[in-house]
């Protein structure tokens, strides 16, 4: 179709995305995250926020140098240091640099937070954007807050930035408060009110409070918008962003009513989806859309019979297209390194020599206690083995006493900076034993605000994968453990909490 417009896809997961609570990632978690972007071929990769930490500057830096094609943009506030520490980060990307400042323009913004006039957010906007564009002439604006914004307003602003050089304005739904219709108006309306509006594109950035983030950007595409602004699993701040997955997947499933595309290779979708999920240790719920476990399951006997004569009847897309293949049953005990690589790489792992070495033994340890291996039990090999931080705390081994009639004891030795400890607690269960004992040796404050357990795969051989959520000092963080005994995986996903936690507050110059 001669007539089909491409959109942009601009990812966030790096900038937004791991602001979701417990979503936090050191600078390896971010460049295997901006490579898997890469594949799936995102046109902008929003690396992070510059100035907010030395940490968050070096992860720039470092997505900037690593990558090859996506732009990288970083986000600034509209103001001189902000926006020159963002350029000192994003230069080495070259032509692929984008600076992103934005300032806020709705009246409750103004007041009180900016206290500042509408002619001062027009001056520090234009000066925002023509410092940018002295560095690059690839600049973004966001007025932050837009959707709350009075339209003729906001129509001056986006129109004074985009004659200072902005070449994309994003139209920001900050607290996820709009609706599908109220957004397409306020779109059309600055497409049909600001002059030179044809200069720039428009982006949308949707927050999912209401649940309408990927509605809201579809009508706002419908609307005139170029450039949608998301993330994988739709994870970020509050109830998160539109999702990549789903906006992608709608646009190419619906191009009968909607003329429009995008260049993502959506077979690296599920791929995507997974090693986030692996990262970040934030499950997809059972049931999300496009990438959750049930999104092509028919359990219903009338869909299974209709699925059986014609695919069609029931499926929308084929989970070939978002790379989910049918057959799961992948690896055995006699399967070979090559076999294990290759397969670990389908999955969108691209682990360096020492790397696979170490997860191709975990995986024969694993294939000598469990007949089959499934692409989730791969998952949390990795997870498990390759994608951790620098571990102050490790466990050395660890063992239950536990019945009906004895107070349950577990006895745990750990690595704790380099000296192995070892002591013995009682508890309600063998899992609040555990954590006692783990508590004990660390000397940890942190509070245990949530733990969930799972089986990776069906059988009762599966492995048990666990996570626990720590909170200390108002930070979040998600820990991820997986072990055929379900109470070593608790153990293993406490732990990885707690290193998890040690790397944020060292970031921020903060104690355990």
């Amino acid at each position: 179709m001669d007539n089909v417009k491409t959109i942009k896809i601009f990812d966030t997961t790096l900038r937004d995305g791991e602001q979701s609570p417990g979503a936090s990632m050191n600078i390896d978690e971010k460049l295997r995250i901006a490579a898997q972007l890469e594949k799936l071929n995102v046109d902008v990769i929003e690396a992070g926020f510059p100035i907010a930490s030395e940490g968050d500057f070096e992860a720039v830096k470092r997505v900037a140098k690593a990558t090859h094609h996506s732009q990288i943009a970083g986000l600034s506030r509209a103001n001189d240091k902000d926006i020159d520490c963002a350029w000192k980060a994003l230069k080495p990307a070259g032509e692929r640099a984008r600076i992103h400042t934005f300032i806020a323009t709705s009246d409750i913004h103004m007041k009180y937070k900016l206290k500042m006039s509408e002619q001062q957010v027009i001056d520090t906007a234009v000066a925002a954007v023509k410092r940018a564009a002295g560095y690059t002439p690839n600049v973004e604006f966001s007025a932050e807050d837009a959707v709350r914004t009075r339209l003729p307003f906001l129509a001056q602003v986006v129109e004074e930035v985009i004659a200072a050089g902005a070449k994309v304005v994003n139209i920001p739904d900050t607290v996820g408060y709009t609706i599908p219709s109220e957004y397409f108006n306020i779109i059309q309306y600055l497409k049909e009110n600001v002059s030179n509006v044809e200069q720039a594109i428009l982006s949308v950035h949707c927050h999912n409070d209401l649940g309408l983030a990927v509605a809201n950007s579809l009508a706002a595409v419908q609307a005139g918008a170029g450039q949608v602004e998301c993330t994988i699993n739709g994870i970020g701040e509050r109830a998160g962003n539109c999702s990549l997955e789903e906006i992608v997947m709608a646009l190419r499933t619906r191009q009968d009513i909607m003329p429009f595309k995008t260049d993502v290779v959506t077979e690296h979708i599920y791929a995507s989806s997974k090693l986030l999920s692996t990262i970040t240790g934030i499950v997809v719920q059972p049931n999300k859309a496009i990438v959750g476990a049930n999104a092509f399951a028919h359990e219903a006997g009338i869909h299974q019979h209709g699925m059986l004569m014609e695919k069609s009847t029931y499926e929308i897309m084929t989970p070939e297209s978002i790379g989910l293949t049918q057959n799961k049953l992948v690896l055995g005990k006699h399967s070979g390194r090559h076999a294990f690589g290759m397969r670990l790489t389908e999955l969108g792992y691209e682990l360096n020599k020492e790397d696979l070495n170490k997860a191709f033994v975990r995986f024969k340890a694993l294939a000598d206690k469990k007949k089959d291996i499934y692409d989730e039990d791969l998952d949390a090999i990795v997870a498990d083995e390759i994608v951790r931080i620098d571990e102050r705390y490790k466990l050395v081994e660890m063992n239950i006493a536990s019945g009906s009639f004895a107070a349950p004891t577990a006895t745990v030795a750990m690595e704790v900076d380099g000296k192995v400890k070892k002591t013995a607690v009682m508890g309600s269960g063998p899992v609040d034993a555990t954590f006692k004992a783990i508590k004990k040796l660390t000397k940890s404050q942190a509070k245990l605000i949530d733990f969930t357990v799972g089986a990776i795969t069906g059988g009762t051989d599966a492995q048990g994968e666990c996570t626990v959520r720590l909170k200390f000092e108002g930070r979040e963080v998600l820990g991820q453990g997986a072990h055929l005994d379900i109470i070593v995986a608790s153990a293993k996903a406490y732990i990885n909490a707690l290193n998890k936690l040690v790397s944020v507050l060292q970031r921020t110059a903060g104690g355990l």
